[in-house]
């Protein structure tokens, strides 16, 4: 069961049992159980409210991320980013921004909406963009790549990649190259659509699979790193905990 719904519904009894609580008197609705269950309400609604729309928690499960977000990553995202959305349905219901060039989005995964998926935004409505020879351009304007140090990431991470630095023109992030794979693409971005790539580039199941991301399928933007588990890689906590998602 999803875990939205679940606490939705945690909530909603707690809240009732609350409510009976108020109302009725007598043995069953004064024992310590009762009573015990629904002081819990205003501590599930907070925390409802507050991941339904500020702040929600996520768990970083693959390497498509990779170099900025490594497997075992938690991360904190702006759920209000991109407009306040109801819970499970997803509806918009007050606009605010709109993505924009590398902002790191996560969002439901357009042929599975109960799966969220994580990439970074490489075009927006309406834009024009080509990968060619393993360089990005949008509207004609090329994405700029510098190498840099390659100690940056676990051996097991880094594999026979390349880390390289990218500039879109208003930002630098770190994306993950090999040279050995990979294919040309273009591609013209539909209204209200977003194109997403993942940064580990040669090796995530993106945009040139399965589409541009439709806007009504945005849940918010990621942009910190909270905490770190996983003791298959050689990271420590203390060097993945309190980055910013760059």
């Amino acid at each position: 069961m999803d875990f939205t719904l679940l606490l939705i519904i945690i909530t909603l009894i707690s809240g009732v049992l609350l409510f009976l609580s108020k109302v009725f008197t007598g043995e069953l609705f004064s024992s310590q159980i009762y009573l015990f269950f629904s002081s819990f309400f205003p501590i599930l609604l907070f925390v409802l409210v507050f991941r339904s729309f500020i702040i929600e928690p996520y768990r970083i499960p693959s390497g498509s991320m990779i170099p900025t977000l490594v497997i075992g990553d938690f991360i904190l995202v702006k759920k209000y980013e991109y407009g306040v959305r109801l819970p499970i349905s997803n509806y918009k219901i007050i606009d605010n921004n709109k993505p924009t060039y590398g902002d790191v989005i996560v969002f439901q995964y357009p042929q599975d909406k109960r799966i969220n998926y994580i990439k970074r935004v490489i075009a927006l409505p309406g834009d024009y963009v080509e990968y060619l020879n393993k360089t990005i351009y949008v509207n004609g304007k090329k994405y700029i790549q510098n190498n840099i140090a390659q100690d940056l990431l676990s051996t097991a991470d880094l594999g026979d990649n390349v880390i390289m630095n990218e500039n879109n023109n208003l930002i630098n992030y770190n994306i993950l190259k090999n040279e050995n794979r990979g294919q040309d693409f273009s591609y013209t971005v539909p209204n209200k659509m977003y194109f997403v790539l993942g940064d580990n580039r040669d090796n995530s199941n993106d945009s040139r699979y399965w589409g541009p991301v439709p806007e009504e399928n945005l849940i918010g933007q990621a942009f910190f790193i909270w905490m770190y588990w996983n003791t298959d890689n050689s990271y420590s906590m203390l060097e993945r905990i309190g980055l910013s998602i760059e």
